[in-house]
């Protein structure tokens, strides 16, 4: 069976940067794929891609059999997507959203009331249809997303950070509706997201870093291949934290008052008996897992971000298109 979705030697930059270098990737109709990357490791510019808002400068894309460049618009009709940042109408009601997308999808008026009503049913959202969006929670506005992208009956549903700003809790649910979606509907499911405990249960896990990636593969293959188990020590203060990174090589930053070394490398006795002992305030050991895998193959961990790599990101959103 042919690929839903298909990459092959695809290439962009902005100026002299390059966003992706030859990136080649295939999604099988059906499963729940994760691309993970650190922040300007060209996520949002391969995702921009495959939702028709940027051209490659080299290589080729096609969704759902037709060519990103070629047949946009056949591509756009087989696409859902969730943005990071809301682009709901806060002014109107939930139906009211719905019915808007399906108009510029060109869905009849009949056609639209049964999809509005199915979709506000998946998502739990029924009793709230007619109530002002802006009187929502976090976690119902993106129900909602989920719902209007799901209108026009996509076969692949693109999620660029679904669940960022959202507690635990909601965050469950949304991947609760989200799972039996994929199930009922047979959807494709692509994320991209910084919680990687969410996706821990993917059908395939692609880490890209740089504009390549740098390795792919079942969760289980990826943690087998390069999981490590990690040493993790938080400090008093960043000093510290810059003392004991200058004292043993091997240990990297993890946020502003923590590092991680592979274990061997750097054991707990050492920090607890070493200069620094009186400045440790916890050590743990961390198991392999995806998060250690990125950590792994990457030296950074997904969610320690520094200022400058914000700014980075949202200007990669800026020129990437509207997100």
């Amino acid at each position: 069976m042919a690929p839903i979705v298909s990459v092959e030697n695809v290439r962009a930059s902005y100026g002299g940067t390059v966003a992706l270098d030859g990136v080649s990737l295939e999604i099988a109709e059906g499963s729940s794929f994760a691309l993970l990357g650190p922040n300007g490791a060209g996520k949002t510019t391969l995702v921009n891609i495959l939702c028709t808002l940027r051209r490659p400068q080299g290589g080729r894309a096609l969704v759902a059999g037709n060519d990103v460049v070629r047949a946009a618009r056949r591509a756009r009709r087989s696409i859902g997507v969730v943005f990071q940042n809301s682009s709901l109408d806060d002014r109107l009601t939930a139906r009211e959203n719905l019915d808007f997308h399906g108009l510029v999808h060109g869905m009849p008026a009949r056609q639209r009331r049964l999809h509005i009503q199915r979709v506000l049913e998946l998502v739990a959202l029924t009793d709230w249809e007619d109530e002002i969006v802006r009187t929502f929670s976090g976690g119902m506005r993106r129900r909602l997303e989920i719902a209007r992208a799901l209108m026009h009956e996509p076969k692949i549903l693109f999620l660029d950070e679904p669940t960022v700003g959202l507690d635990a809790q909601t965050r469950q649910q949304i991947w609760e509706h989200l799972d039996r979606l994929r199930t009922e509907r047979r959807i494709t499911v692509l994320t991209t997201t910084h919680y990687i405990e969410e996706v821990e249960g993917a059908d395939l896990v692609c880490i890209i870093d740089h504009g390549k990636i740098i390795a792919q593969g079942s969760p289980e293959a990826l943690k087998e291949a390069h999981g490590r188990r990690w040493l993790q020590a938080d400090v008093s203060d960043t000093a510290t934290r810059q003392a004991i990174l200058a004292h043993y090589p091997h240990a990297q930053p993890l946020g502003p008052r923590s590092i991680v070394a592979p274990v061997g490398s750097l054991e707990a006795e050492h920090l607890q008996r070493g200069p620094f002992a009186d400045k440790v305030t916890e050590i743990r050991y961390r198991e392999p897992t995806l998060e250690s895998v990125f950590l792994s193959l990457t030296g950074r961990d997904l969610r320690d971000r520094t200022d400058g790599e914000k700014e980075a990101q949202l200007a990669e959103g800026r020129r990437g298109g509207h997100r």
